[in-house]
């Protein structure tokens, strides 16, 4: 099977900036289930082994797209690093949800595409904000999170608030490149000013499409708990957790094997049954 690769697509997005999104799809005059990954705090659409996951799921014959939040940090000139931490410090909830809407927005008019068979896969706090977004949008009938958060209120609390607020800026460092990475205390506002439609837990009880939670039982980032809490709060979902998994599913940056890590695999072909089970052949 012939996969095609359409690799830094440039989308507008008046709300926010232009930003880069990926397609890798199999070559055919089938119409297609679109399935659109959506990466997590600190992540982007290269990351790790997501390129070898894309193909995986194109060789499954899915209609696969990965993209980059306009504020992420990343850049339409340098995709691969965080050359803009100015941006990285003004996203905020907001402006990931009006993304992942232009994004759905600019695929589902793609020929190959079958419109009615739309699918988010969210990692980590982009689990959060696909739920969310699978609620507020009824044209997405299938959810599947990877180790996700049960709840957007992460900031810091009490006297660490205040000084988020007095100062404007508190900053966190990324182990991996050793940047400080800059929080705009605007971050906050935006949540606080919208806290109903930021609530996950309300989001997802209501969540009307097909829904798999897959958590690592080793996630070192997010909790295996919040898994569970995300099954409890609905519980037609499907739970699937994965012995030894961490919270990439043993991917890590860079990527250099040829395969994709165990976990993420199994992560893979459980996402590929239950897209199949529930949404292709229903």
């Amino acid at each position: 099977m012939k996969i095609t690769k359409q690799q830094n697509i440039i989308i507008q997005n008046s709300e926010t900036r232009e930003f880069l999104a990926d397609a890798f799809y199999p070559e055919t005059d089938k119409k297609l289930p679109l399935v659109i990954f959506v990466h997590g705090y600190k992540g982007y659409k290269d990351w790790g082994a997501w390129d070898l996951m894309a193909e995986k799921f194109a060789e499954a014959g899915l209609f696969f797209v990965k993209f980059n939040f306009s504020h992420n940090g990343t850049t339409v000139e340098d995709p691969h690093n965080f050359a803009d931490l100015e941006a990285f410090g003004n996203n905020n909830y907001s402006k990931e949800l009006s993304d992942l809407g232009v994004v759905i927005n600019h695929f589902v008019k793609h020929p190959n595409i079958d419109d009615q068979k739309i699918i988010l896969i969210g990692h980590s706090r982009g689990g959060g904000i696909s739920i969310i977004k699978t609620f507020e949008d009824e044209r997405i009938n299938g959810l599947i999170t990877l180790a996700s958060v049960d709840t957007l209120e992460r900031f810091p609390k009490d006297e660490a608030l205040e000084n988020w607020k007095t100062k404007g800026v508190y900053y966190v460092l990324n182990g991996r490149t050793k940047q400080e990475m800059p929080h705009y205390y605007q971050f906050y506002k935006d949540f606080e000013k919208d806290e109903h439609r930021f609530d996950v837990e309300r989001a997802t009880e209501m969540a009307k499409a097909h829904i798999l939670v897959i958590h690592g039982a080793n996630d070192e980032s997010v909790s295996v708990k919040s898994a569970e809490h995300l099954h409890i709060l609905n519980p037609n979902s499907e739970l699937f957790l994965i012995e030894n998994a961490n919270h990439t599913f043993g991917s890590k940056e860079p990527w250099e094997d040829n395969n994709l890590p165990k976990e993420l695999n199994t992560v893979v072909e459980k996402c590929i049954q239950f897209i199949n089970d529930k949404i292709v052949n229903e």
